[in-house]
């Protein structure tokens, strides 16, 4: 379905109702509001999740007693009774992707809460506004999240749904981070209907994408390719490659699969060869930080697991003073009761690239990214965040 024929006629927020007919299949630096963490780092603890998870999502990986994930306040078991006189309104942009992320968001909530009636809110973005600009020049941080962050601060919605790679590491005090659910695949996917590997492409063959990482490892890998900016939605940068447009585009591995489009990636990128971006494949549902029953009904869809992993790349990307318009790629997966992260960071042509990996215990993710920033500094990484900027 084409992005245009799910948008709002004007920028103001309309609510969509939604029906519960259609099973949906599992999901897997700074903004410029100077103002408190969205990081989700210890400070900001996660509740903890619910023996019963909604359909398809994987148990969360617990080691241990851990203080610093555990709850703020007091936490509400599964199948306690909220009320219902009100819907949960979720704040959502008007993509194809994000109205798939949001309603499958709504429907691991009624399953959860049973009588729970679920509306999603539509939020046009600055982001959603300006198609054809490349991001760093309209702005570059929050252009996809900072119109339904408003939203939540003044009461139009309660939950706001993210693709937690464009929420920047800094937010609105009086928001939080309520859950983080089990995270998709954080690869990227290359679509190369002709050569079908990164490897195979010929000199000079021309590679799409709208992502400063993507472009710079890209050509850190291949400086003979012809790398060109590519904005609008996942279909539409997907039919560029289809259509013969260009020789190959890359997009997120997730994206490609939540709207089942996964069978045109002709290649996986991934690490350690191809770093994802900070905190790709995962969602970020963020709420009122005073808002309990809501905290408490999105508590059963928080993994413990991926927010530690996300958590670590956030706080490396905060301590850099980093956003999407950075170079940086970070990965941080658990391996023998530890948490292991590798970043890395670029100039923007990729010509140079800095590397960092670093393991820390599973309950102290804020500062396992603390460190591998500061090993990136040490190694150089002021000059290049200088020379980008």
């Amino acid at each position: 379905m084409p992005e245009s024929a799910l948008e709002p006629s004007s920028t103001s927020p309309r609510a969509l109702r939604i029906g519960t007919t259609d099973p949906l299949p599992p999901c897997g630096g700074g903004s410029g509001w100077g103002v408190a963490s969205a990081i989700a780092s210890s400070q900001d603890p996660p509740p903890q999740p619910s023996p019963t998870r909604g359909e398809g999502a994987r148990e969360p990986v617990v080691h241990g007693e851990n203080r610093a994930m555990e709850p703020e306040g007091s936490s509400a078991p599964l199948g306690t009774a909220f009320s219902t006189s009100s819907p949960l309104r979720i704040g959502t942009r008007g993509s194809q992707l994000a109205r798939w992320q949001a309603n499958w968001v709504a429907d691991r909530l009624r399953a959860l809460h049973p009588g729970l009636e679920v509306e999603l809110i539509e939020i046009k973005t600055q982001g959603d506004r300006d198609r054809n600009s490349p991001l760093a020049a309209i702005g570059g941080q929050g252009l996809f999240t900072k119109e339904i962050q408003r939203a939540l601060l003044d009461g139009t919605v309660e939950v706001a749904v993210h693709s937690l790679k464009d929420l920047p590491t800094q937010g609105p005090e009086n928001l939080r981070l309520g859950a983080i659910p089990p995270r998709e695949d954080s690869a990227d996917a290359l679509i190369a209907p002709v050569h079908r590997t990164l490897d195979a492409l010929p000199v000079g063959a021309t590679v799409g994408t709208g992502s400063l990482r993507r472009r710079a490892q890209l050509l850190h890998l291949r400086p003979d390719l012809n790398v060109v900016g590519i904005r609008g939605n996942v279909e539409t940068r997907l039919n560029q490659a289809l259509d013969g447009k260009l020789d190959a585009v890359i997009l997120a591995e997730a994206g490609l699969r939540r709207l089942g489009f996964d069978a045109h990636a002709t290649e996986r990128l991934g690490p350690p060869r191809f770093l994802p971006a900070v905190g790709q494949g995962a969602l970020g549902i963020e709420c009122r930080r005073d808002d309990t029953d809501t905290l408490a009904r999105l508590q059963p869809l928080d993994d413990p697991s991926t927010r530690r992993a996300v958590v670590a790349e956030r706080r490396t990307l905060a301590e850099l003073e980093g956003g999407c318009m950075l170079p940086l790629a970070a990965w941080a997966r658990e391996f023998d009761g530890g948490l292991s992260l590798d970043v890395a960071l670029f100039d923007p042509d990729g010509r140079e690239r800095l590397f960092a990996s670093l393991n820390g215990p599973l309950d102290d993710p804020d500062g396992l990214g603390l460190r591998v920033a500061q090993r990136l500094r040490d190694l150089g990484a002021d000059r290049l965040l200088t020379a980008g900027r």
